[in-house]
């Protein structure tokens, strides 16, 4: 997912300009640091103490120049116009959080506002047209028959939360101003992996194929999670 971020901030954005990323629900802070250490000014907006914890544990351990570029607000998604005027950012970022969110519509408009014309929205989601590829690679036929007809799904947590599907999000883009761009697959090949496993001696080489499956059809299409790229009009 970094490496497809990546590639649509270098396609839309002058090389050595330093943008402004707002990443919403931004956990333990791994995509904002990362964000940070290229040279961007980077917010982070979280509400969960545990994860501030953890983000403000690694910016710590991070040289001068870098704890400068970030700042981190204890504050809900669905709140960013109390934090921010609208229009502040030239990348939004809002991952892993929408399958927690029983009514996404009033934060994904919430989230298009933050952007200046011209800026990038990357939305990752649990992918709605997919939920039976994991029971049902696991042989929980019962699992991935009920799957097909249900966007709810239970997490590797424990949590009852929902999933979203690719038209319905295309649709409520172009509704808030900021109409896909493109969209990838992440996690074709590698959703049944075990938490906590080791990286494998050949990581490059999976990443890449994952990289290549996460662009093209029809892999991408039964990716566990899809990663939407919109940009402001």
């Amino acid at each position: 997912m970094a490496r497809q971020l990546d590639e649509q901030i270098v396609g839309r954005f002058p090389v050595g300009r330093r943008l402004r990323v707002l990443d919403v629900g931004m956990g333990q802070g791994t995509q904002a640091l990362r964000l940070a250490r290229a040279g961007h000014q980077v917010t982070g907006l979280e509400r969960d103490a545990t994860m501030i914890a953890a983000a403000r544990e690694a910016l710590a351990g991070q040289p001068e120049g870098i704890r400068e570029r970030m700042r981190i607000i204890e504050g809900d998604g669905r709140d960013t116009g109390v934090h921010f005027l609208p229009g502040s950012f030239d990348v939004v970022l809002c991952h892993g959080v929408l399958m927690y969110v029983e009514e996404p519509d009033p934060l994904l408009a919430g989230l298009a506002r933050m952007l200046a014309p011209g800026g990038l929205l990357s939305l990752l989601v649990r992918n709605g047209d997919a939920l039976a590829m994991r029971p049902g690679l696991h042989g929980d036929w019962a699992g991935a028959l009920a799957a097909f007809d249900t966007t709810a799904y239970r997490n590797r947590l424990g949590l009852d939360v929902r999933a979203d599907r690719l038209a319905t999000l295309t649709a409520r883009l172009a509704g808030i101003g900021a109409p896909l761009h493109t969209w990838y697959g992440v996690r074709v090949f590698t959703d049944t992996a075990a938490d906590g496993a080791a990286a494998p001696d050949d990581l490059e080489t999976l990443l890449a194929v994952e990289e290549r499956a996460g662009r093209t059809d029809p892999y991408r299409g039964v990716a566990a999670l899809l990663h939407l790229c919109g940009v402001r009009g």
